[in-house]
């Protein structure tokens, strides 16, 4: 018995070190840990609890960047294999697509202030300076061009249902790189929309819901021309059952239209067969570069959910880069990712520099504003 109290109060001094060698070299104890939560005021109690969530969220942030990670293997970032890709690249004819809001622009409250910056400007007039390019986006195309405010490129507002294209086919200066400098400042375009003959119900439709969700705070109804949006990102969250609800009735008057629902917003469009990949595969036409020639590499840039018809589209081809701009894991037809909009400059920049240190061309290009 008396070897029995002896082993016990032996062990009890030795647990006692190995916490206080513990504490000493900052190993956190279950001793430590019972005393930390006796506070001698409430500044102490302050401190502790700011550690304790600054641990927790570095925590979360490690447990999400897992995922992440795991989808990056089978969607790697295009900046990390931007050479990889150019390597693949060379001796062909590159067209470049463009998503705008969460692009090149980032994601805002407020969509009228949706602004790209001067840097990101710069960057899409260079390559659109070296590379047939066109923006093609769910705003109006009027729009998205006083956004923009380039003049060398081509825009497709509505999802694509609203293209200002080139009037003729246009070919390639040489057999290496499309390195035509396409200009739309004298307005040598044409109009096509397909979605023309739903005009008048589209008006009456943005009338009509603008009247509906006026009660709503936060709530925003915007005419996109050939489809409209209705923003909640302002709206409370106990107010989106009913917005949807008012929404959907209105529709429901209207079968000849379809919603879907973005990034914050519900968009209406036409239920006709024509979307982002439609748009994309016209642009290739029209430009004609949509043959049977294996030199011709669409590029495409965008992280809405309407983009995965463009992703699909350069998939079927079988040939060219979809790239996705997401921070988060999430279902796609893209091959490749970028992060954000700032992700999208460094890549866009980067291309700009490719080609002009790649192509042989001696042909001059006219200086971005």
């Amino acid at each position: 018995m008396n070897y029995m109290l002896i082993l016990i109060a032996t062990l009890k001094i030795i647990k006692t070190k190995i916490n206080k060698l513990q504490e000493a070299m900052g190993v956190p104890t279950s001793h430590s840990t019972k005393r930390t939560i006796i506070f001698k005021s409430k500044e102490d109690a302050s401190i502790t609890d700011c550690n304790e969530r600054t641990l927790i969220r570095r925590r979360v942030l490690i447990n999400n960047s897992l995922p992440y990670d795991s989808w990056m293997v089978k969607h790697p970032s295009a900046l990390h294999s931007f050479d990889r890709l150019m390597k693949s690249a060379m001796g062909m004819r590159i067209i470049v697509f463009l998503d705008y809001d969460g692009t090149l622009s980032p994601i805002v409250n407020d969509p009228d202030r949706a602004f790209m910056s001067d840097e990101m400007r710069a960057a899409v007039c260079e390559v659109a300076t070296y590379f047939p390019t066109a923006i093609i986006s769910g705003r109006s195309r009027e729009k998205v061009k006083d956004f923009v405010k380039l003049n060398n490129l081509y825009y497709a507002g509505s999802h694509g249902m609203d293209i200002m294209a080139p009037s003729m086919a246009l070919e390639s200066s040489n057999g290496k790189h499309y390195d035509m400098a396409l200009n739309t400042t004298k307005g040598n375009g044409v109009p096509f929309q397909p979605a023309k003959k739903f005009l008048p119900a589209i008006q009456q439709i943005v009338r009509r819901l603008e009247n509906e969700v006026k009660d709503i705070k936060g709530a925003r109804v915007e005419d996109n021309g050939f489809c409209l949006s209705v923003h909640f990102r302002q709206v409370q969250e106990q107010d989106y059952g009913v917005l949807e609800k008012k929404v959907k009735r209105v529709l429901e008057e209207n079968p000849q239209f379809r919603l879907s629902e973005g990034k914050k917003v519900l968009e209406i469009r036409p239920s006709i067969e024509w979307n982002k990949g439609n748009a994309v595969e016209y642009f290739l036409d029209i430009l004609g570069l949509n043959t049977a020639s294996s030199n011709i590499l669409p590029l495409y840039i965008g992280d809405d959910r309407t983009d995965e018809d463009a992703f699909k589209v350069i998939k079927r081809r079988g040939q060219g880069y979809p790239i996705v701009v997401s921070s988060i894991p999430r279902e796609t037809n893209a091959f490749y990712s970028l992060r954000d909009p700032s992700e999208v400059l460094i890549f866009l920049t980067k291309l700009a520099k490719w080609i002009k240190t790649s192509s042989s061309s001696s042909i001059s290009k006219p200086p971005c504003p």
